[in-house]
């Protein structure tokens, strides 16, 4: 251990809320540590500034490949950051593959990954979500012996773990907070229909809206700022008081479009979102959205994956997480009149 980490350990101690002689024992290499703590130190030595010494950096236990959308969605990232730090407790690297528009398709992305014999794969918001894919894809990796996990996007034709936000009551859930304001006319900007967390969405915001004896307005859009400005502008013509959205980008895009047409949010228009980032506290006015669970999904994801690396069967489930609602100032009551 390194003269300034020594005169520092308490301090690094502290930051991880830890014994002095925990934290030594990582700082020196030394086993006996659980892999949760000894990433809390090493995380803590980090924070600190301080460089790791040596001996506290452990031999890879090998690859696994992570496979992602864009990351301009704030949630992508904050998914991949959860999974990465979970997978380094376990001693594993993690190889990071992001689908772009013009780059590398998820098949191009698995290729490469399995041709550097990564020891699993879990794949974000994939093809697997998409019902007019190909699903083949999926059965030919189990096939070459690479374990796989598939997170936001269940297809009952791919046989592996799957780790799902409860989408039908996270878009319920936004539809009773606007029902619970007195709005009646509420639309869902949502994705494409082919997609497996849109179609839930829709059920779950149709159901809501079908019980409150409302009737649902719907526009399926792209999951970006464009398409949620775009659905916003249908909706508002429609004379919704209250739009949910199935993504914060698009709510983003909702409030663009509420403004370019000279109405306040929350004051003329409501808007609720779908992920929820540390950025949603920051932006005008503050997001209210439903956010998803993504500490704990992503680290059911590695664990669901580290069962079949160590050679038990892999499991042919879906494992439901639910969201939380977190109102913040971009919804009020429906305007008078």
């Amino acid at each position: 251990m390194t003269t300034s980490l020594t005169a520092r350990l308490a301090d690094i101690a502290a930051q991880a809320e830890v014994s002095e002689a925990t934290a030594s024992r990582v700082l020196n290499g030394k086993p006996g540590v659980a892999a949760a703590t000894r990433q809390r130190v090493l995380a803590a030595v980090d924070v600190l500034g301080y460089e790791r010494p040596a001996r506290a950096r452990q031999r890879s236990a090998g690859l696994v490949g992570l496979v992602i959308p864009e990351l301009t969605n704030p949630i992508f990232p904050a998914f991949a950051q959860v999974i990465e730090q979970c997978l380094s407790g376990y001693g594993f690297t993690p190889v990071l593959g992001t689908r772009m528009l013009g780059g590398a398709t998820e098949d191009e992305l698995v290729g490469q990954l399995v041709e550097r014999d990564v020891s699993g794969i879990i794949f974000l918001s994939g093809l697997h979500a998409d019902l007019t894919a190909d699903p083949a894809r999926y059965a030919r990796l189990a096939e070459r012996g690479v374990p796989f996990v598939l997170i936001n996007g269940y297809n009952d034709r791919i046989q592996a773990p799957f780790v799902s936000p409860d989408d039908r009551a996270a878009a319920a859930m936004a539809v009773d907070h606007l029902l619970q304001l007195g709005h009646r006319r509420i639309g869902l900007a949502v994705g494409p229909e082919r997609f497996v967390p849109s179609r839930r969405k829709v059920a779950g915001f149709t159901s809501a809206m079908e019980q409150a004896g409302a009737e649902p307005r719907i526009q399926h859009t792209l999951f970006t700022v464009e398409g949620g400005h775009a659905a916003a502008g249908a909706l508002i013509d429609e004379g919704c008081t209250g739009i949910v959205c199935a993504s914060d980008m698009m709510a983003l895009g909702a409030i663009r479009a509420a403004r370019q047409r000279g109405l306040a949010v929350p004051g003329r228009l409501s808007v609720v979102g779908y992920d929820d980032s540390e950025l949603n506290a920051f932006t005008d006015p503050p997001l209210t959205t439903v956010r998803q669970p993504v500490r704990a999904m992503a680290n059911a994801a590695v664990h669901a994956l580290l069962e079949p690396m160590g050679g038990s069967p892999m499991a042919e489930t879906e494992f439901v997480f639910q969201p939380e609602l977190v109102v913040r100032g971009s919804t009020a009551h429906v305007p008078r009149g």
